[in-house]
């Protein structure tokens, strides 16, 4: 059973976006939700705590707490949190389907080890996919995987959810994610898999994900159409 303070958040979650409390306006009060839910004043403010958090809202001394989330024409995606392809098409209401390109087994090269950070020699899973977002493919993942750390992925397996795989069924802890982000001119794979159009570049997400051990379990060069490329983070400033 998921914790009171999950369920406010989700709720109060789902009611900015769906526009109930738009913009600039404000949630209801602590005492409110307090009253609402039957909680404790510290259930709530863990709620919008994490709402605060992931840019949703502001608490104003004095006033209350509010929205600041203004919804994005784009799909839009987390730079700060480690989200899913199928979590964030939940998020963002588009149709998610995913295609797998290729799956098998790669030793790592000394060129790829300084790439990937993968230790040289290891055994790793390459596996690549096509996002299709609403029918369009829009995103082309190419992931390698620490064979040691994430057997078995089977093509069912990269066609669902491989986080729900690692999470899930191999019972690992995903925590950190180290993110760059480039603009490269379309590879030939990028040119045949995405519907590009009249675009000749890509905009390209590298990520160096770890797990509860600090080791590096996956690196990934995810793909994306130009015009459906929107992360989103929130930045606060020092206060001290």
């Amino acid at each position: 059973m998921k914790a009171v303070y999950g369920q406010i958040y989700e709720a109060l979650l789902d009611q900015i976006q769906g526009g109930d409390y738009p913009y600039q306006s404000f949630i209801p009060s602590e005492a409110e939700l307090c009253e609402l839910y039957a909680c404790s004043h510290n259930t709530v403010r863990r709620a919008v705590r994490l709402l605060t958090q992931e840019g949703y809202v502001q608490p104003i001394n004095g006033k209350g707490v509010r929205v600041i989330y203004l919804p994005s024409e784009r799909e839009d995606f987390s730079m700060g949190g480690i989200e899913t392809f199928k979590e964030a098409a939940r998020r963002n209401n588009f149709e998610a389907v995913t295609k797998v390109v290729s799956l098998g087994h790669e030793m790592v090269s000394k060129a790829f080890a300084l790439e990937s950070g993968f230790p040289e020699g290891s055994d790793v899973t390459h596996v690549e996919r096509v996002r299709l977002m609403d029918g369009r493919a829009r995103i082309l993942d190419r992931n390698w995987y620490l064979t040691g750390l994430v057997p078995d992925i089977t093509p069912e397996v990269a066609a669902d959810s491989i986080y729900a795989y690692i999470e899930g069924t191999l019972g690992m802890r995903v925590t950190t994610s180290k993110r760059t982000f480039l603009a490269e001119k379309a590879r030939r794979a990028d040119r045949e898999l995405l519907d590009l159009g009249g675009y000749d570049f890509v905009a390209v997400v590298v990520n160096h994900t770890f797990n509860d051990d600090g080791v590096m379990f996956e690196y990934t060069q995810s793909r994306h159409h130009p015009e459906h490329f929107s992360f989103t983070t929130v930045a606060l400033r020092d206060q001290r």
